[in-house]
């Protein structure tokens, strides 16, 4: 029992999305599709030296 209400909800939704109209912005979807980044990150970190890299393996390679 208790499934009317959802159920009329998940109706009303699905209604709405099928006939509401949208103003998409397909150039932001391309962007975010494709991997172009909006914001850019800065690299003013300071990259740290590994510790433990003189005793690493040479025949594996580092990814």
């Amino acid at each position: 029992m208790g499934r009317g209400r959802a159920k009329a909800k998940q109706t009303k939704v699905a209604r709405d999305l099928k006939y509401r109209t949208h103003e998409t912005d397909f150039g932001a979807l391309a962007k975010e599709l494709h991997g172009e980044d909006s914001h850019p990150r800065t690299t003013d970190v300071e990259p740290v030296e590994d510790e433990w890299a003189d005793y690493a393996d040479p025949r594996r390679r580092a990814d």
